[in-house]
């Protein structure tokens, strides 16, 4: 279950589409506004006064701006003075400018000032809209990258999601938290598994502990366990000195054991017998050493079909299951692939350097529409090797290794997933009530005449019984 407030904020309202148009002639203002009143709720000014205030009044999320604004109609001053106010003021919205062909330094001016883009003169309404929806779907991804920040402070630090399983998983992590049972995380490799152990050792009350982590799958079978337990000098050809061992290490903090269905069966029953005492000896030793620490397990490997197999022990299984989540693979979390990569692309560009980078619009319909089988490590990957080799401040699919979706756009509007979705569920509809009208309106939730309404619109061709 998510908490109270991460529950309200994923179950916010979708942004308004307000569209402010700046401009001061009257003729423009009315076709624009015609041309635009059936996909926005339009709002004009004349002005950048008028401009302003109702930025202040209705916060629009897209402004359509003409460079030239009186008293400077003629030139682009009071155009480009409007947009450094608008940008300052209200990041998320994106502004659109307009200017003839021969101001197009004055438009490439703007961009660089915060422009989202911009349209040549006279308008082109079907190219306007073109422009206004993409423009729409960028603010879009943006305010929901903003909401899912604020949701990641209330879930667990550094987990990036708006997933409803990842937010339970998180909710668990946090109610586990204060305790000391021992925790499994599985699920492909990738898909953040450390990053949870270390958000709950983050949230424990070992936080002030150390935090350490041991790839079981990484060390040879005749190391790992000298790299667990430790060893005395001399306990081996090439042990000069004592060694305290990783469980050691972490007394007093949280113990990370990465793919321990990789750790050999002998291990595993000395590992059941520490679990159990919470004693170890060190190699070549005979002091009984006692460590406090709490584990936490991970693996990427079926467990319980291993335990039938032989390979892997049950009463091990047991100890250190003694709560278990299960994490989604990328392709599977609805949503967060964007939300994932707007968020490495901020991090990145900053650790790198790079300025303010974006996605172009291939580069999204392809990071939509790929499975990332490496899951976020591979987003990771991608993303850090693209911000590094950028030349430019658009990020494209040849940048992240990717290959563009076929049509360049994977997203649709919300009028056309309607549409789908009606489409649908009145096909199920009347196959289940075998093709009975008045049947099939009841159980849709709609009057018969506005099911032969939804028929005709849709051209679904239905036998009336």
């Amino acid at each position: 279950m998510m908490s109270e407030s991460a529950a309200t904020q994923f179950n916010s309202p979708a942004p308004t589409r307000d569209l402010l148009i700046v401009e001061d002639d009257a003729g423009l203002q009315t076709q624009m506004k015609w041309a635009m009143a059936n996909d926005f709720t339009v709002h004009i000014a004349g002005n950048q006064t008028d401009a302003l205030a109702l930025m202040e009044r209705c916060n629009p999320a897209l402004v359509v701006l003409d460079l030239g604004l009186p008293p400077d109609a003629n030139g682009a001053t009071e155009g480009l003075a409007t947009l450094g106010n608008i940008v300052s003021r209200y990041p998320g919205t994106k502004v659109v400018v307009a200017s003839g062909n021969e101001e197009r330094g004055n438009a490439l001016k703007a961009i660089s000032l915060g422009a989202h883009d911009f349209f040549s003169k006279p308008v082109d309404v079907e190219q306007l809209r073109i422009i206004l929806e993409r423009a729409w779907k960028f603010h879009v991804l943006e305010e929901e990258n903003r909401r899912l920040n604020h949701i990641n402070r209330d879930a667990l630090q550094g987990i990036i999601t708006a997933s409803p399983a990842m937010l339970d998983i998180c909710q668990i992590v946090q109610r586990i938290a204060s305790t000391d049972v021992s925790l499994l995380v599985l699920g492909e490799s990738g898909t953040g598994k450390e990053m949870i152990a270390r958000a709950l050792h983050g949230q424990s009350d070992r936080a002030h502990g150390p935090f350490i982590a041991v790839n079981c799958a990484a060390i040879p079978d005749n190391l790992l366990e000298s790299e667990l337990f430790g060893h005395e000098r001399g306990a081996f050809t090439g042990a000069i000195k004592q060694t305290r061992g990783k469980v050691e290490q972490a007394k007093g903090g949280t113990l990370f054991l990465d793919e321990i269905g990789d750790m050999p069966l002998a291990l595993q029953a000395k590992m059941l017998r520490f679990l159990q005492s919470r004693i170890i000896q060190r190699l070549g030793g005979r002091e009984d050493i006692a460590v406090d620490v709490r584990i936490v397990s991970a693996s990427n490997r079926p467990l319980q079909e291993m335990i039938g197999q032989g390979t892997f022990r049950e009463d091990l299984f047991f100890r250190i299951n003694e709560v278990t989540v299960t994490l989604p693979p990328l392709r599977e979390r609805t949503g967060d692939t964007l939300l994932i990569a707007h968020a490495l692309l901020q991090k990145f560009s900053e650790t790198y350097k790079k300025g303010r980078l974006e996605f172009n619009q291939a580069a999204l319909a392809a990071i939509n529409t790929y499975a990332w089988p490496g899951n976020v490590r591979e987003l990771e990957n991608r993303l850090k090797r693209a911000v590094v080799l950028a030349n430019t401040n658009r990020i494209t699919p040849t940048d992240l290794g990717l290959t563009a979706a076929p049509d360049g756009d994977d997203f649709v509007t919300l009028r056309q997933a309607r549409k789908v979705a009606e489409i649908d569920a009145i096909r199920k509809a009347l196959a289940s009530c075998n093709n009975n009208l008045s049947r099939t309106a009841k159980v849709l939730g709609v009057s018969r005449p506005t099911l032969y309404t939804l028929l005709a619109d849709y051209e679904i061709r239905a036998n009336p019984r």
